[in-house]
């Protein structure tokens, strides 16, 4: 059986991309040195043009 990705949503929604990335970065830099496998981090696009940012939870 596949296990599908839990995502956890960031509470924040950014009006552009670029800010929305910066967080990203910023979330996947913590993981870097860490004894954990990094979480999957993605940036959608929702109506009028704002972004918001999920990333994976795994147990």
């Amino acid at each position: 059986m596949i296990k599908r990705p839990r995502w956890i949503y960031w509470k924040q929604i950014f009006p552009s991309k670029f800010q929305a990335s910066c967080l990203k970065a910023k979330l996947e830099d913590n993981w870097v040195n860490g004894y954990e496998n990094g979480p999957s981090v993605e940036i959608r696009k929702i109506k009028n043009d704002r972004y918001i940012v999920r990333y994976t939870y795994d147990e």
